[in-house]
């Protein structure tokens, strides 16, 4: 006589597996997700970088001879200029577009 069989609801191994299933594809689903983004990121990061390379000497203006209250407003407006680049750096790095060594190199560049 050959084994019983059972119908209707699976048992507690069958529900186990089950689950294992369902959380394995919903990690690897998650994995996937993430380095999709992070390779976008990536991309557009690189895409900008000439552009932010051939911006960098025009946004951050070279102090000119100016004289008393004039010297010290472009002297603030340089130094603004140049902490919000570098605010936009920590912003970058602080988002994982920018690794450690490209937000040295940059910081680096900034502060010449």
């Amino acid at each position: 006589m050959p084994p019983l069989r059972r119908f209707g609801r699976p048992g507690l191994i069958g529900t186990a597996a089950r689950t294992a299933v369902i959380a394995g594809t919903a990690q690897a689903t998650a994995g996937a997700v993430r380095r999709r983004q992070s390779r976008r990121a990536e991309e557009r990061y690189e895409a900008q970088q000439p552009e932010a390379q051939q911006q960098a000497p025009a946004a951050v203006p070279a102090p000119g001879p100016a004289a008393g209250s004039a010297a010290g407003s472009a002297a603030d407006s340089v130094n603004d200029a140049l902490l919000a680049q570098l605010a936009k750096l920590g912003e970058l790095h602080s988002q994982g577009v920018l690794d450690d060594a490209e937000f040295t190199a940059a910081k680096a560049r900034l502060l010449g």
